[in-house]
């Protein structure tokens, strides 16, 4: 629960850094960065298409200033393996749920294992993802911040 805390708050906070760098990458508001893990049906879309405006705004421009494009492999295949194991989590606790013989239960297990097996893939493409998001973000804010004349960056 922790864990899912703090990843919301960073997925807030990378929404706001976001419209900073370019407000017309952004297409849901930054409401949507909280609020859409939690409408039902909506979660299952909503915080990818917060995701999406986020990365497109996140990339260093190019030497002229021109939109580059970066690889979105790492946000894609994040949230495909997430709603496969939040989907296969359902499944699992019908399944699960219904057992009513020894068999029908080691089934049920069975599916367990394999659904908690997507749950650690899916967490360690989060950080995959967390951690290209974030040095998208610094490189961005590093372009932003005001230099001294030695060339160094001065403290906010």
């Amino acid at each position: 629960m922790a864990t899912a805390v703090v990843f919301i708050i960073w997925f807030h906070r990378t929404r706001r850094n976001a419209e900073v760098f370019d407000p017309g990458a952004q297409r849901m508001g930054p409401g949507w960065s909280v609020g859409g893990w939690f409408v039902p049906f909506a979660n299952l879309w909503f915080p990818y298409r917060v995701a999406t405006g986020v990365w497109e705004g996140s990339v260093v421009p190019g030497p002229e200033g021109g939109r580059r494009t970066v690889s979105r492999a790492p946000l894609r295949l994040w949230w495909a393996v997430w709603i496969a194991s939040s989907f296969l989590d359902s499944f699992t606790a019908r399944m699960e749920g219904s057992a009513e013989t020894p068999e029908q239960t080691m089934q049920g297990l069975g599916l367990v294992v394999a659904a908690d097996a997507f749950e650690i893939v899916s967490a360690l493409l989060a950080i995959v993802f967390v951690r290209a998001l974030t040095r998208m973000q610094v490189a961005r804010a590093a372009l932003r911040a005001p230099r001294t004349g030695s060339g160094q960056l001065t403290a906010p």
